[in-house]
């Protein structure tokens, strides 16, 4: 057991190690890159956190039907089009034991697992077991694409 823990204490430090950084000698410093050094990420300017309008978008707008929605299970979240130029989204998550809702459909965003519905138009429980709506989760809609707030 000894043994296996300074294999792992072994693994953890050397992967601490900087990445791409090689050590200074012992008998010399290491050098210091000056602060105004154009690395890659500076040649093509700042580097920013992606913001929602840079993010890839769930959907075209096009893709949801109307009165229907559609279910983006890797986001978590299901999108609505309850009439003509109307979207809203919704977590995917049920509100009743956390299964995950599957489709939309006759009005209703549909969970498997115990036959909970909820409203497209706000997210309400129409039919239980579920205790609590769905909660909402924030989108832009812009040039036809939609895509998490």
């Amino acid at each position: 057991m000894l043994a296996g823990t300074a294999v792992g204490t072994l693994a953890l430090v050397a992967g601490c190690a900087t990445y791409g950084v090689a050590p200074a000698a012992p008998d010399e410093p290491a050098a210091a890159e000056p602060a105004d050094a154009a690395g890659p990420a500076d040649a093509a300017g700042p580097v920013d956190a992606a913001g929602p309008a840079d993010a890839a978008p769930l959907a075209r707008t096009a893709e949801i039907p109307a009165g229907g929605g559609t279910v983006f299970r890797d986001a978590g979240v299901v999108v609505t089009r309850p009439e003509p130029g109307t979207f809203r989204a919704f977590s995917a998550t049920c509100t009743h034991q956390g299964c995950a809702v599957v489709d939309v459909s006759g009005g209703t965003i549909n969970c498997p697992c115990h036959g909970s519905k909820f409203r497209i138009a706000d997210g309400s429980v129409a039919a239980g077991p579920a205790p609590r709506p769905l909660p909402t989760r924030e989108i832009t809609v812009e040039g036809g694409a939609i895509r998490l707030a």
